[in-house]
């Protein structure tokens, strides 16, 4: 397994990272079993968030309380959007992960380079918080490239987190090469795209070609962890095969596609979007009895009361036309249902 330097951080970690979002989905003893088993294994960056319910709590259990916070890097972010959220945000997180410092902390979701003097305050709190000993690196993380493209250059950032897989556009990975020409380490979030890729080792290998990257991989399942673990004496490489399979991928899924990155909910009409949105994908990408049970089916169905209101379409990153989009995913469900279609 590949060692990376997590750009002018210095943190030195294995290409291999745990994104702890998943683990507020299962019981305090499951998330303590799975952290620990990641650590055992060889993982040493571990990434969460205020916004990810118990996830920070979970990782207290796990490390702080078995005295290993300082075998391991912690990540987490703050949604605030005020010096005032920031602090409390900030105070929040120290407690609940039962420690004193944090190694990297994020401006989450960011829609903005927050800069000096730039009449929000949250840059200064960054510094300050690191001037307190409170935080030992200053990062941000982005769905928007256009965002995260001045984030990389602007000198202000030790690290930038954006959605980065092997379906990236030249424009994401001229991005990453940006981050590192400007030594900003690139954390690659959605590296399953949302899961939509299905082939873990062609993830891996995919991010090996990037020294400069740390991916986390979104876990809240023993054995998906052991697959990310089986690669850490046994890694992935960059085949014919699999550069041949990802070309086939990327035409696939060429065009207008749904990410799942969810920045477009809440919905007024109910609609889950994130998932239904890209429903004829992920009938034929995953197993497809579950996306067409009962539950998913009156889902769907939601999607006829769309309001037309348009909040999704100015809320997405990629600007796609989400009302669209949603009806074409409903027409192609329900040939399937029917039979209509075969998947």
């Amino acid at each position: 397994m590949n060692k990376i330097t997590l750009g002018k951080t210095g943190i030195e970690t294995v290409q291999n990272a745990f994104g702890a979002l998943p683990i507020q989905r299962v019981d305090y003893d499951e998330a303590t079993r799975i952290l620990r088993r990641a650590y055992e294994g060889g993982m040493t960056y571990f990434d969460s968030a205020r916004a990810y319910s118990n996830s920070e709590e979970k990782l207290r259990k796990a490390f702080s309380e078995a005295g290993l916070r300082d075998k391991i890097y912690i990540a987490t972010k703050t949604g605030a959007k005020d010096p005032e959220g920031f602090w409390k945000d900030l105070d929040t997180s120290l407690t609940t992960l039962g420690t004193d410092h944090i190694d990297v902390y994020q401006f989450h979701m960011a829609d903005r380079c927050y800069a000096p003097d730039d009449g929000t305050g949250m840059y200064e709190c960054m510094l300050e918080a690191k001037k307190q000993g409170k935080i030992r690196h200053i990062g941000i993380t982005a769905h928007k490239i256009k965002v995260a493209e001045e984030i990389a250059v602007s000198g202000l950032y030790e690290t930038l987190q954006f959605p980065f897989s092997y379906l990236a556009s030249e424009r994401e990975e001229a991005l990453v090469r940006a981050c590192g020409e400007n030594n900003v380490g690139f954390v690659a979030m959605k590296g399953l795209a949302g899961g939509l890729i299905n082939r873990s080792d062609a993830a891996m290998a995919f991010m090996t070609l990037y020294p400069n990257v740390l991916p986390i991989w979104g876990i809240q399942k023993m054995s998906e962890l052991e697959e990310w673990l089986s690669y850490m004496d046994s890694t992935p490489e960059y085949t014919g095969e699999i550069r041949e399979f990802i070309e086939k991928e990327k035409e696939s899924l060429a065009g207008d596609f749904c990410r799942g990155c969810g920045y477009c909910m809440p919905c007024p009409a109910g609609i889950q979007i994130n998932n239904c949105a890209r429903m004829s994908l992920m009938i034929r990408r995953a197993p497809t009895a579950g996306w067409l049970s009962e539950k998913w089916q009156e889902e769907m169905n939601k999607i006829d009361s769309c309001l037309n209101c348009r909040k999704c379409t100015s809320h997405c990153p990629y600007e796609l036309n989400t009302p669209e989009l949603l009806k074409k995913n409903l027409e192609d469900y329900r040939k399937v249902l029917s039979g209509e279609i075969s998947v």
